[in-house]
């Protein structure tokens, strides 16, 4: 009980945690003094159409006067596509400035004219960032107030393409408080000894950035005007921003001429949470839903489990134990069901190396999941830091290959009756699996990513570094566990197998049928979640419920043992005593019904999707995310199949 109430209390905590914002290490808030400079800075052109990042510069935007240069990158933002660039856009803290002047393009080449309306056409998006806050844009539709990151490159209207031209950028400000580090840190006679940030200089009044807004307006400008022009100068006659109405069409052979204008407001926002209004909580009553949904799957699932225990084994073992020995002979040859495969149920399955490699693999994964996600869900990975979660997740996984190896190498001398022999192969092919798979699915989209010149494409030099992690950490570490697995005491199986397998008597059904409608018990506690993480990853909506997601995984764990161990004893019943791939399966087959939801999810919410490139992409990554959740699923429904005959059989005296 003491377990449980402790999970109760975290998971409120964890809701109500995700309401109210911390600081993290690294995002303490910068002091602006007045008249300070702020740089903004660029990031990639994305789009929900095409699902292929490329570089602000690849467009004839202005460049900096300083050339331009890479803001310090993460792994996790590499392999996301994120490329983060300075930009031409520089504002004065707290000073308004209007029809500022940036440059004029040199005359657009027929090359840059089809580049521009292509971008145009896929509904590329400009992303800024100011102070690590992506520039946000409303819009009314409908009397409704969308708000959006980033500010599409241009439109098309009848036949002519509109270039958004001048940007009207209004940055939200707050009155700088000392981040008091002491009070934070302790009370009482320690306190003192802890100076708080920033001492000097604090007299001196200065703000922090607590929101970025932009409105872009495509003005016709005057090319003569601006002839003698610097950056930064003022534009001569002053400029009208209509947000609704455009008038700067792109022609080949003629220059763009690039101005903005910046405001500064001061708002009532706290720097914590400055955030909110891109997590927006939309549909937290469905998020609700679906685990209430999950628990009544997992209820019924458990009564049925319930029973299995009480009145089958309960009742058969009582009856048996109590006979004696002549009506024993009796009972043995009317015994039904179960008992019967007494002698063939720890025969090893089909393919064994395979099975330990799989189910080693499915405990990292596993394991990686769930540390992940808590981290998360505690607000280690914040939206705030881009990139965190995906470098979270790759070093969990690589720490995680011990747990690879000792549980792969265990199950292999299991299953081999003690004999430790060939577990350095197990060990090292368990290394080799699944990073293998996904190695080769990454290759092959990255070679289409190159192909088309997107920063979604992995840097050679990055490729270099993660075969280094993998066969510097991971292998090592898998190796390792693979050691300490053949050191620790295989399982003892508790009868005896006979030398001649038992015949499996003619089924009246295929039993593979029912392992794979099994997995729809499982996918019917994901999907609603899984709409939500879809979107997150293809729509470019900011997924933070994590504290929702934990309960989810934690439920979905739940069933895939309860399914998986229903079904083994279902086949056991009727004496199918191959329950090894069975009962993997049982659970793993969830992953068949995600994959088709992908396609689903690709044909019916991602209509826009252009482009043979995309589509490949989009089922490639799909392919590689359903495999690792196939190996988790599975390896949870195993481990409980394996617990269950373990315990049934240990629990009969049978001679």
């Amino acid at each position: 009980m003491g377990g449980n109430f402790g999970i109760w209390v975290l998971t409120i905590c964890l809701i109500f945690q995700s309401g109210h914002g911390f600081y993290l290490p690294g995002s303490y808030p910068l002091k602006h003094v007045v008249g300070n400079s702020l740089s903004v800075k660029v990031n990639s052109l994305t789009s929900i159409d095409t699902e292929m990042p490329f570089s602000y510069y690849s467009l004839p935007f202005c460049k900096p006067l300083e050339g331009v240069k890479d803001s310090a990158e993460n792994l996790g933002e590499l392999l996301m596509g994120d490329r983060i660039e300075n930009s031409p856009y520089k504002f004065k803290m707290y000073t308004n400035e209007s029809d500022i002047f940036l440059c004029q393009t040199g005359k657009l080449s027929s090359n840059d004219f089809k580049l521009l309306s292509k971008r145009i056409d896929e509904m590329y998006q400009v992303n800024l960032i100011l102070d690590n806050l992506p520039a946000i844009r409303y819009t009314i539709k409908e009397g409704f107030m969308l708000r959006w990151t980033g500010y599409p490159v241009g439109v098309k209207i009848q036949d002519a393409y509109y270039l958004f031209n001048h940007l009207k950028f209004k940055v939200l400000v707050r009155k700088y408080e000392e981040p008091d580090v002491a009070r934070v840190m302790g009370t009482g006679d320690g306190a003192e000894a802890i100076p708080t940030v920033g001492n000097k200089g604090s007299d001196v009044p200065g703000y922090m950035v607590v929101g970025f807004e932009v409105v872009p307006c495509s003005v016709k400008h005057d090319g003569n005007l601006v002839k003698n022009l610097k950056m930064y100068e003022k534009y001569p006659s002053p400029i009208k921003c209509e947000p609704t109405t455009v008038s700067m069409p792109i022609k080949e052979g003629e220059p763009i001429v690039f101005t903005y204008e910046v405001t500064f407001e001061e708002s009532d926002i706290k720097w914590p949470s400055r955030w909110d209004a891109y997590l927006k909580m939309e549909g937290a009553k469905v998020h609700w839903f679906s685990i209430l949904n999950s628990l009544m799957v997992i209820t019924f699932l458990a009564g049925i489990v319930l029973v299995i225990f009480l009145r089958t084994v309960r009742r058969d073992l009582t009856r048996y134990e109590e006979l004696d020995k002549e009506a024993q002979a009796m009972v043995n040859e009317e015994l039904s069901g179960w008992k019967l495969v007494v002698g063939d149920v720890f025969r090893a399955p089909s393919n064994p190396a395979l099975l330990c490699i799989m189910v080693g693999d499915g405990v990292q994964i596993l394991g990686m999941a769930i540390v992940t996600i808590l981290f998360a869900a505690l607000g280690f990975m914040s939206p705030a830091s881009r990139g965190t979660l995906i470098t979270g997740m790759l070093f969990f996984y690589m720490i995680l290959g011990i747990a690879a190896g000792y549980v792969a190498v265990r199950l292999w001398r299991t299953i081999g009756f003690g004999d430790p022999k060939g577990w350095v192969s197990v060990a090292w092919k368990a290394a080799c699996f699944f990073p293998g798979i996904a190695f080769s699915i990454l290759t092959i989209l990255n070679f289409l990513l190159w192909g088309s010149h997107s920063t979604g494409a992995i840097p050679f030099s990055l490729f270099v570094i993660l075969l280094l992690l993998w066969f510097c950490i991971s292998v090592p570490l898998t190796l390792i566990g693979g050691y300490f697995g053949a050191k620790a005491p295989h399982i003892e199986y508790p009868v005896r197998t006979n030398q001649i397998p038992r015949e499996i008597p003619a089924q009246k059904y295929p039993s593979w049928l029912l392992v794979l409608g099994a997995g729809t018990l499982p996918f019917g506690t994901l999907f609603i979640e899984l709409f939500f993480i879809m979107s997150s990853i293809w729509m470019g909506r900011v997924y933070y419920v994590f504290g929702f997601l934990f309960i989810v995984l934690i439920l979905l764990v739940v069933v895939c043992a309860e399914v998986s161990l229903v079904l083994t004893y279902m086949h056991l019943c009727v004496e199918d005593w191959k329950w090894w791939w069975k009962s993997f399966f049982a659970s793993g087959s969830v992953a068949i019904y995600i994959f088709l939801y992908s396609v689903n999810y690709l044909i019916f919410d991602l209509k826009s999707l252009s482009g043979p490139v995309s589509a490949t992409l989009y089922l490639g990554y799909s392919l590689f995310m359903v495999l690792a959740i196939m190996l988790a699923t599975g390896t949870v429904g195993f481990l409980s199949s394996f617990w269950f005959v373990h315990y049934l059989f240990s629990s009969v005296k049978l001679d």
